[in-house]
């Protein structure tokens, strides 16, 4: 399974393997005095936007997943986290405590290459320390990345990232949000085929309260190949907002292939998720169902995510 806990409020919130923070606290009636302060930079959605959400957003998901269960094969590799970044941050000078974890219980029975990590029934995760250095920059470390169960190897260390997070400040206050993210990631053999590998996230979004639209449009190297063999690996968000704790969410991760060349579409991955956001003082969650529709993805994953700050 997997896991990732968010902040209630402004402070970090749970970004989907991919992060989304519901923006919540906008209600259906008059606008609040910060909101009315802020309108010229806010797009305000009456009671309606519900159903405007479910007679045009849902069914545009349901044609996207349509589309896409006909696709066939693709390759895609493990991963510790799955979750879109939304631009959100820790609080200056605070720690947060995210752990993710996703299990695999229906999934590709051998590995993506010789001696690696076989997908069907693992349990993959890591333990995400996070600090929020300015309003405008977070550092992260992930450690360890690992995995609690594997068939034919049980539990493994796989290795740890470090992560460098820059954010519009206060990407909550904004309709439009953005951001970038540079991971760089020391991996173990049987998790990864390089030992040294990084990930660029751009992160970009709207808050169209009730309404976030996320996109992250990564792109994954293991400095072999040049720019052209940059892994073109977009992550997509659509949420739901239901009130100041709870928010519903689809999701979509893909891998398109190399820049200088993408897969044909019967090639390619793609992956669609429903998630469901819960926010408290205490314990911030994500979860959700991902269902592959390429024969090379995975056919069933599920995810967690928690998170708590420690100071």
């Amino acid at each position: 399974m997997y896991f990732e806990l968010k902040r209630q409020g402004h402070g970090r919130k749970a970004r989907g393997q991919i992060r989304l923070r519901p923006t919540y606290q906008m209600g259906y009636a008059a606008l609040s005095e910060k909101q009315e302060a802020n309108k010229d930079d806010a797009l305000w959605f009456p009671k309606a936007a519900m159903k405007v959400f479910q007679e045009t957003i849902f069914p545009a998901a349901a044609l996207m997943v349509m589309a896409l269960v006909v696709v066939p094969k693709a390759v895609f590799a493990q991963t510790d986290e799955i979750q879109v970044y939304d631009a959100e941050i820790e609080e200056q000078g605070k720690f947060n405590l995210m752990v993710h974890s996703n299990f695999t219980p229906i999934g590709r029975t051998t590995p993506d290459f010789p001696g690696g990590i076989i997908p069907n029934n693992s349990v993959n995760g890591a333990a995400e320390w996070a600090y929020g250095v300015t309003d405008w920059f977070e550092q992260g470390l992930y450690l360890p990345v690992y995995t609690a169960y594997s068939d034919g190897r049980g539990g493994s260390i796989n290795g740890f990232k470090i992560r460098e997070l820059f954010v519009r400040p206060h990407a909550h206050d904004h309709t439009f949000f953005y951001g970038v993210n540079f991971e760089l990631s020391v991996n173990y053999k049987y998790w990864e085929p390089k030992r040294i590998t990084s990930e660029v996230r751009p992160i970009v979004g709207l808050h169209l309260h009730p309404v976030d639209i996320i996109f992250n449009p990564i792109v994954d190297t293991n400095y072999t190949g040049g720019f052209g063999n940059l892994e073109f690996v977009p992550a997509t968000r659509i949420a739901y907002n239901v009130n100041d704790k709870w928010a519903v969410a689809f999701e979509e991760y893909a891998d398109l292939g190399p820049l200088r060349n993408f897969r044909k579409l019967d090639d390619q991955f793609h992956e669609v998720w429903a998630v469901m956001d819960h926010s408290s003082k205490f314990l911030n969650i994500e979860t959700g169902v991902g269902v592959g529709v390429t024969s090379g993805a995975d056919k069933l994953t599920l995810k967690l995510m928690l998170s708590r700050d420690l100071n």
